[in-house]
């Protein structure tokens, strides 16, 4: 079981003067046109704790929320990654969590990327930010919005109680054997004792069962979740055991997927670049290259342009959005 020492791409700036970036922010924005040059400049290269203290000089300089600021002056997916940036984290996948359940259809990728792989103190700190933010409680809102096993999953996940540091040998074979038989049979009773063991045992634990399954059954958890179930249900089992394995691997995954499937999923690419940035987003980067041969800075700027290039695309027509996301990418030359 390795702990790797992860890194963010976003670091607090030296030599940071609040005042003096809420007054840049002020003159961007108040200006006949909105100087976006100096939004990307700025938000992206501040911490989230800097963020916020500019946020409150702004405040204090302005008598004016900089966040409806941002949302007055900017639009389209611009605006959602710089709006993104202005929030705490645990606010940032509340607000994540709350459009995915209330939007006109529920988006069960993003409940799948968030629940799955935020450990207990970042699930508890984004279901008080919830109730704070919304007025009602992220469990029962999940109760009310998605159904079956896939929500008996998940609800298990937003509780937050996920054992931590606690390994056990002995009991690995046994919970193995379980996970082994709920492949084989497949009944109700059999999918809740998986998703009891993959969302409460520790990671440790889950590491040893993974290799116990393997010895077992000779074949890796993953394929055999893969071939024995289907719909959301499955793809929750399969991002559970992925980001215990290795988050940043799991995060590279989706980014190429969101990124080369879809035409390019924005809401995807901008909550995972945002999300991570300050926590694993130069891994994720490294898993990229290593996964899929090209730069993860690359794959957006190319993405990107040929979009603007063949469809002319409004919502990419300045650069602007392009160049918020590179910047919390952060590639260098050599990347590209």
């Amino acid at each position: 079981f390795l702990l790797q020492q992860t890194q963010g791409t976003i670091f607090p700036a030296p030599n940071f003067n609040p005042i003096m970036d809420a007054q840049l922010l002020g003159g961007a924005l108040q200006g006949i046109s909105c100087e976006k040059d100096v939004l990307i400049d700025i938000l992206t290269q501040r911490c989230n704790s800097q963020r916020l203290m500019i946020a409150e000089a702004y405040r204090d300089m302005y008598g004016r929320d900089l966040i409806t600021d941002l949302k007055e002056n900017l639009s389209h997916h611009f605006k959602e990654v710089m709006v993104g940036l202005m929030y705490p984290p645990a606010s940032y996948d509340a607000h994540e969590l709350w459009h995915a359940l209330k939007g006109v259809d529920t988006e069960e990728k993003c409940l799948i990327d968030i629940l799955a792989s935020r450990s207990n103190m970042e699930i508890l700190q984004m279901k008080e930010a919830y109730l704070m933010q919304y007025n009602t409680d992220l469990q029962q809102d999940i109760d009310c919005e998605t159904s079956g096993h896939f929500r008996d999953t998940l609800m298990n996940l937003a509780q937050g109680t996920r054992m931590e540091g606690y390994a056990d040998p002995s009991t690995a074979a046994q919970d193995a054997m379980i996970l082994w038989e709920a492949c084989q049979q497949k009944t109700g009773e059999h999918k809740n004792m998986l998703q009891m063991i993959l969302c409460n045992r520790s990671h440790q634990q889950l590491w040893m069962v993974f290799q116990e399954f393997q010895n077992i059954s000779g074949q890796d958890i993953v394929d055999a979740i893969n071939e024995c179930y289907d719909g959301y249900f499955q793809e929750l089992l399969v991002a559970i055991v992925l980001c215990i394995r290795d988050k940043p691997s799991y995060f590279a995954y989706r980014l190429y997927n969101a990124i080369h499937d879809f035409g390019f999923h924005n809401k995807t690419v901008i909550r995972i670049l945002i999300a991570r940035s300050e926590i694993d987003l130069i891994n994720i980067r490294q898993r990229y290259k290593e996964r899929y041969g090209k730069s993860l800075f690359h794959d957006i700027k190319v993405v990107i342009e040929m979009l603007i290039f063949f469809f002319f695309f409004l919502h990419f027509a300045s650069g602007h959005y392009e160049s918020a996301l590179l910047a919390i990418c952060a590639g260098d030359a050599e990347d590209y």
